[in-house]
């Protein structure tokens, strides 16, 4: 069997009220909770992948600011194991209502209510990031080199 690592973003914006966005979706027939986050595409930088899933998760565009760190995860329910490129990123403007596929929802929800989400959230790194980001976690945005393309 050949190992095939998914490699995804996941994008914590923060608002003026200290809320966050996410977004509610259906994930293996359940509705669950996560940040903008997906896969990034052959050949796209992953900058650009912030943006993109961004945008057609919530709607809204935005600006990266940091990188938080690399968080990797082994999901029980299939047994791949994803590689998640957090970052932290500026709400420029709301320019749409249509959302992805899947989709539900987006909320801007306060620390207190995704942690009190518990198994409705994703997976344990939505909670995990956000937490990392609270405690001041910052990493300059060129500490990830994309090749030229």
């Amino acid at each position: 069997m050949t190992w095939t690592p998914h490699a995804t973003v996941a994008v914590i914006v923060e608002d003026e009220q200290e809320r966050y966005l996410l977004v509610e979706e259906v994930s293996g027939g359940l509705v669950v909770f996560n940040q903008p986050a997906g896969h990034i595409e052959e050949d796209e930088a992953i900058l650009d992948a912030v943006r993109r899933e961004t945008l057609e998760e919530t709607g809204w565009e935005v600006e990266p600011t940091h990188f938080l760190g690399l968080y990797t995860y082994k999901a029980p329910a299939n047994g791949v194991t994803y590689y998640r490129f957090c970052y932290s990123a500026r709400a420029l403007q709301k320019v749409s209502d249509r959302l992805d596929d899947g989709i539900l929802a987006t909320h801007w929800l306060s620390f207190g209510d995704i942690a009190e989400l518990g198994n409705q959230l994703r997976s344990p790194l939505v909670l995990r990031c956000i937490e990392d980001y609270r405690n001041g976690r910052r990493f300059p945005l060129d500490v990830i080199v994309d090749a030229e393309t």
